[in-house]
């Protein structure tokens, strides 16, 4: 909170709290009594990462804010380079804070957490088409329009998958998307959740959301002027050509 509020006295934080028995919502408590910049929402039991967020959004909706943004509180996100999301925000809806473009980097992660997150990012550019090289990103910033036309009250997930779900659905909705280079560093506190069991569930959800894609297109392909007098198989094809 200090290196935030040290790089950018402006911008107001808000803690979500689903009940941690580690005292976090204690903790976050005492810092917003000292600071009116800190908020602190507390939630009763543990519902997922993606709800916490979608809780987080609404509270910051419902009070007017017109840029939302998602960082780690664990180190990994410096909150030193939150300018360079801000300055891309001027002509975007979404901005990333990518490690998979030019300029970002990862660091102290094992080559087995490097190879799950690059590999999950490529499954996803290629399974459901994004233009996006970091679709599980939680460094981020929105405009307040961006999460409205997104309809937060039809979003799902509820676990890790939630930011690649966040991502396609700005994609889908015709939303300017951009990323801008960071440098992720391993955590300083705590343990992550990731494991090999949450990747997979992750996986079986893009899979799905995957194969649900290529069917509309094939629907909207097939009911294009012209496509019943085709041969099924030329139609197989064309559409197996756009992906």
């Amino acid at each position: 909170m200090e290196r935030l509020h040290r790089a950018h006295p402006d911008v107001d934080v808000l803690v979500v709290d689903d009940g941690s028995p580690d005292g976090t919502g204690r903790i976050a408590d005492g810092l917003a009594a000292a600071d009116g910049r800190v908020n602190v929402l507390h939630r009763t039991g543990k519902a997922g990462l993606g709800a916490a967020y979608l809780a987080g959004f609404r509270w910051a909706l419902d009070r007017g804010y017109d840029v939302v943004g998602e960082m780690d509180a664990d180190g990994s996100h410096a909150p030193e380079q939150l300018d360079r999301l801000r300055a891309a925000l001027v002509d975007a809806d979404l901005v990333i804070g990518s490690r998979y473009v030019r300029g970002g980097a990862v660091h102290n992660w094992p080559l087995h957490r490097q190879a799950l997150s690059r590999g999950g990012n490529a499954y996803v550019r290629l399974l459901l088409g994004l233009p996006v090289r970091d679709a599980t990103a939680g460094y981020r910033l929105f405009r307040r329009s961006a999460l409205e036309r997104i309809d937060l009250e039809a979003v799902r997930s509820v676990g890790y998958v939630f930011q690649t779900d966040l991502a396609a659905r700005a994609v889908r909705a015709g939303l300017r998307v951009r990323e801008v280079p960071i440098d992720f560093v391993e955590r300083l506190r705590g343990e992550s959740k990731m494991n090999g069991s949450v990747a997979t569930e992750s996986l079986r959800m893009i899979t799905r959301w995957g194969v649900a894609e290529r069917r509309a297109q094939l629907r909207r392909a097939l009911r294009r002027p012209g496509a019943a007098a085709a041969p099924a198989g030329r139609h197989d094809q064309s559409a197996a050509g756009r992906r």
